[in-house]
């Protein structure tokens, strides 16, 4: 790979870690004045026709057509739009940003087991053992070495709920090979349209049972920033440059540099004031080093196999 094709692949996905490590502490103060439902549903109001004027500006009106298969891209949709996000924003409102953004980082090892489960693909036996150890670290973040006093706190339901987000995450993901004729922008466009309206769906239907509430025009204004912030830069500029990082160096240098998101959100949080014991810092560390050196076993397993 030529220096200039690793700098910019570096640039562009340094962007989206910026961009997506201050999302959850960003999120976390506009959900002091919106609840999670409807953060979700202002945030993709907004996001669903930007994706759709951007795959129309860089594919053409082509592009905008299903091909007859919008059942299944409303399957997915519903699982990485509308079961991502609900599950995510509304454990975010239980939980503390950096709880959430620890959890996320099991994506991939969740990714791994699903490829087992569904499809027989064994993972190697260093993978299995840097899962655990993923695992093992983002349980001392989450109790702070103190399951009782976890469970006590009330903030195991909103870790619960973001992990269920997290595994619709990688459902998403893997929906992907399903549609391996259409682009990234075309997937995550078309697929967007129908996870919203579910959003909006479930958003009223927990509104009309007292489980949401309507914000008034003043609440939205109040954390206007926050949410363009959700839209702009997590939605929109965070995934264009995490798909150009992904088409500059490949997913496996990209995931390994994403593992570094969580970095940028403890940094916030550490600027905000919070203080972290050394068990959470621990926890931290173990989970992004077992993820890293699961990434570079891998990337030594691929370069074998070209030889």
């Amino acid at each position: 790979m030529d220096q200039s094709r690793l700098l910019r692949g570096i640039a562009a996905l340094s962007v989206t870690i910026f961009a997506w490590g201050a999302t959850f502490p960003i999120a976390k103060s506009a959900l002091v004045t919106l609840d999670g439902f409807w953060a979700t549903a202002i945030r993709y109001f907004f996001l669903a026709p930007v994706f759709l004027a951007i795959l129309y500006l860089v594919e053409g009106r082509g592009a905008l057509g299903y091909d007859r298969r919008f059942r299944l891209a409303a399957v997915f949709g519903t699982l990485g739009f509308a079961g991502f996000n609900l599950f995510s924003y509304v454990g975010l409102q239980h939980t503390l940003p950096e709880n959430a953004a620890i959890i996320n980082t099991l994506q991939a090892p969740m990714t791994a087991l699903a490829h087992w489960a569904w499809r027989g693909v064994r993972p190697a036996r260093f993978t299995v053992a840097a899962m655990v150890a993923a695992i093992a670290g983002v349980a001392l973040v989450v109790t702070k070495g103190d399951p009782a006093g976890a469970l006590a706190g009330g903030s195991l339901f909103g870790d619960l709920l973001c992990l269920a987000g997290g595994a619709c995450w990688v459902g998403y993901i893997l929906g992907v090979v399903k549609f391996h004729e259409w682009s990234s922008l075309r997937y995550s466009a078309l697929t967007c349209v129908p996870g919203t309206f579910v959003i909006f769906l479930v958003t009223a239907t927990a509104t009309a049972a007292g489980v949401a509430h309507v914000p008034a025009a003043a609440d939205v204004s109040a954390v206007s920033w926050q949410l363009a912030y959700l839209v702009l830069f997590t939605g929109v500029v965070g995934v264009l440059f995490w798909n150009r990082g992904v088409q500059l160096l490949g997913p496996l240098n990209a995931i390994l540099l994403g593992n570094l998101i969580p970095v940028v959100t403890f940094a916030i949080r550490v600027g905000q004031g919070h203080r972290f014991a050394p068990v959470e810092i621990a926890g931290a560390a173990l989970v992004i080093a077992a993820l890293a050196a699961n990434n570079l076993h891998l990337r030594r397993k691929a370069l074998a196999g070209t030889r």
